[in-house]
């Protein structure tokens, strides 16, 4: 594989935009258009609960609705947007104008209510109604007006706020409402960059070690506006540093180069503890960026990503994109 950038500025470029492309660019700008939204549906169905919204408030509006409610607070935070506490509240037989729902998860990131979601009678109870027209994306039925994701095959609904959407917490399910149990889900904890993920390592040697770690995986065709990726797998439910997250792997030459791990802003520092248990502290700062591993690993702060690279690519944008 050949390096081809040469400008600094292109290097910012591609740091910036290298994962778009036109098979979802519909969707980003989608999820752009929704940081309008007032999110009139959550109120509407769940006795005008409102998106951060403090978890007793909602509780005291759910409770007039549901059967059951239960609080349940994580010792040791994992969910994303949570910084420093993280909770869940269940609610069964929560009644609507259009049914009742079995169950629903109302997720807390410190004190604020951020993720919904609901599971029997969701279809028939939140969308069955609506007038506007969804679009397709995974096999979800997404409405942007609510930022709503619905899954006809499960009879899943979940609402996102647009802190939610950038790690797509639509894929995830969570433990809490689907199992009785309440102990901690054993996400594996490690920032150790996985052994599936070979740096270097071709596309047809990989491909199946990704799908055999991951819940979902899509192949993308890339448009060429990253010269040192053609292909990306992006793929769901990867376990990394206490969490399901979306990974895009990108092959340049039907070989891994670079991967992309998207987390959230609250679990900045928790993550980059992992890090630096892992790999040390880091060997180079800025506002926007902490380096790890010989420049093989990169913290991005700006926008909530972990950045894998192969050596090559990390010593050239340690060169002509930071300047060392």
């Amino acid at each position: 594989m050949t390096v081809t950038i040469n400008a600094s500025v292109r290097l910012y470029i591609k740091l910036n935009t290298m994962k778009i492309n036109h098979k979802n660019m519909i969707l980003a700008v989608t999820l752009m258009l929704l940081s309008f939204s007032t999110f009139a549906q959550v109120e509407t169905v769940f006795n005008g609960t409102t998106f951060n919204e403090s978890i007793k408030t909602v509780q005291e509006k759910l409770n007039t609705i549901s059967e059951t409610s239960k609080i349940i607070r994580i010792k040791n935070p994992s969910f994303p947007l949570a910084k420093h506490k993280e909770e869940h509240l269940i609610c069964t037989n929560i009644k609507t104008k259009n049914g009742i729902i079995a169950k629903a998860a109302f997720s807390f990131s410190d004190d604020k209510l951020s993720f919904i979601e609901a599971r029997g009678n969701a279809l028939k109870s939140l969308i069955e109604t609506r007038k506007d027209t969804a679009m397709t994306y995974l096999g979800f039925k997404v409405y942007r007006l609510d930022m709503l994701f619905a899954d006809p095959k499960n009879d899943i609904v979940k609402f996102l706020t647009k802190e939610a959407a950038h790690p797509n917490l639509f894929m995830w399910s969570n433990p809490y409402l689907i199992s009785n149990d309440d102990s901690n889900p054993g996400y594996n904890s490690s920032a150790i960059i996985p052994d599936f993920l070979k740096m270097g390592a071709d596309m047809d040697e990989l491909k199946p070690l990704i799908e055999a770690n991951s819940t979902l995986t899509q192949i993308e065709e890339l448009d060429g506006s990253d010269p040192n990726a053609q292909v990306q797998i992006n793929a769901f439910g990867v376990e990394y540093a206490g969490f399901p997250r979306k990974i895009e792997a990108r092959f340049g030459d039907n070989k891994l180069n670079a991967v992309w791990i998207l987390t959230g802003k609250g679990e900045e520092d928790r993550i980059r503890q992992k890090l630096i248990a892992a790999y040390g502290q880091p060997i180079f700062k800025t506002d926007d960026w902490e380096i790890f591993n010989n420049w093989q690993i990169g913290l991005r702060k700006d926008k909530p990503e972990v950045l894998l690279l192969t050596q090559k690519i990390g010593l050239h944008y340690k060169k002509e994109f930071f300047k060392q």
